[in-house]
């Protein structure tokens, strides 16, 4: 298990990365209400364009109320890429009453802490 953080007080982002076997299992939460937000499960298949190249097969489920699906996606692909291995990552952050900087400050921060998990894995791959 691997766990990273990024901000504080209500930015602060928590991410923890469990390996499954050979595949990773993401869960990034934070804000001032960690929850499940939206589930993103991405797939390595070589690109259609080029095989030699990794694509990915990505599905990605919401929960009612929630906008997180577009980052988790993003992430699990970003991954996958990475690992060519089954990667499946859970977002869930919530600022109550925010506002778009407090959206951005919480992404930021996410994109943070992926970056330095982007690095792991690149290190750890290469």
């Amino acid at each position: 298990m691997m766990e990273i953080i990024e901000g504080k007080d209500k930015y602060k982002v928590k991410l923890v990365v469990i390996k499954s076997g050979e595949d990773l299992t993401v869960i990034i939460s934070g804000g001032e209400k960690p929850h499940i937000g939206a589930m993103a499960i991405s797939i390595p298949r070589p690109s259609l364009k080029d095989s030699n190249k990794v694509s990915t097969s990505t599905s990605v489920f919401t929960l009612i109320g929630h906008k997180e699906d577009e980052l988790s996606k993003q992430i699990a692909e970003n991954i996958t890429k990475i690992t060519k291995k089954i990667t499946v990552v859970i977002v869930g952050l919530h600022i109550e009453k925010a506002t778009a900087q407090d959206i951005e400050y919480l992404i930021q921060n996410t994109q943070k802490a992926v970056g330095k998990l982007r690095r792991k894995l690149v290190k750890k791959e290469g």
